[in-house]
Formats: structure tokens, sequence, C-alpha cells
């Protein structure tokens, strides 16, 4: 077991996206989910290079808030990104969950900015979130989102 001793996790920051188009990518977060703006600002240089391994990139990057959770949106610059998979089954693949009182009135929502879901939201049939309906989104960019209604 590993010694955990000497650091703690004080608490989860943000979850972060890389994006192909940063406008477009903050017009879903905004206009589609209702997303708040921090700001918007550039990096690059050593710090970036340093920090990600993405030498040699620049980034125009985006914070918006949603739901209490604070999301980074990263568009790379000056380097070839290539589209994930986003197939659940990959190791690495990572997703973001957020609880809604209209899975329904979402998914018609989040369509009109090109993100489509899996399948049908499906009712969870047991343990502490019995009946709450869920479903994956995936994005223009291969991002994935989970939306959970929880039974009313």
């Amino acid at each position: 077991m590993a010694d955990t001793t000497s650091f703690r996790l004080h608490r989860s920051d943000h979850v972060g996206f890389s994006v192909g188009v940063l406008d477009d990518a903050l017009r879903f977060w905004i206009d589609g989910l209702g997303a708040t703006l921090e700001r918007i600002g550039e990096m690059g240089g050593d710090f970036l290079g340093e920090v990600t391994g993405a030498h040699g990139a620049a980034v125009r990057m985006a914070v918006v808030s949603a739901a209490g959770q604070t999301i980074e949106l990263l568009e790379y610059r000056n380097v070839q990104g290539q589209r994930g998979s986003s197939r659940p089954y990959d190791p690495g693949f990572a997703h973001l969950a957020f609880e809604v009182d209209n899975i329904d009135a979402v998914l018609t929502r989040i369509a009109e900015f090109g993100w489509r879901a899996q399948g049908t939201p499906q009712p969870i049939a047991g343990g502490t979130k019995v009946g709450t309906r869920v479903v994956y989104a995936v994005g223009p960019d291969g991002e994935t989102i989970e939306f959970m209604e929880p039974p009313q």
C-alpha cells in the first residue's frame, strides 16, 4: 500500500477539455448548458511545455463554471492534435457527469450544438441511485458528458 502520510488531496480544482475551436465550445457551454464565463486567456512557452508536455504549443483558453464545477477549455495551437475515440472502454477514457432535472430537454438542447447521445437514457436498476436515468453524450471534439436525472 502506498504511503500517503506526506501529502493530502484538498479538493478538485477543475476539469479540463481540449477543444478544436474554443469559440464553438464556449457557445455550447454558455448558450447550450447555461455556464458562466469566468475568464479567457492564453498560455504558452516553457510554462505550458513543462506542465503539459506540449512543447512549442500555444493555448487559447477559457474557464467556465456550471453547476458548481469549474471547466477549463483549451484550444491548442502550433501542434497537430488528433481527435480521441471517446470509447468508454478505452484505457484513459474520462467523462464529467452532471445531475439534471430533465434529461430529455438537455439532449434536445445539446443536439443543436453538435452533441449526440450514445443511446437512450436508462434507469439505474439498483443501489443508492435506483431509478436515476443516465446517458452519455459525446461532443464534436470527442469529449463526453454523462447526464443523470434522479427520480422525481
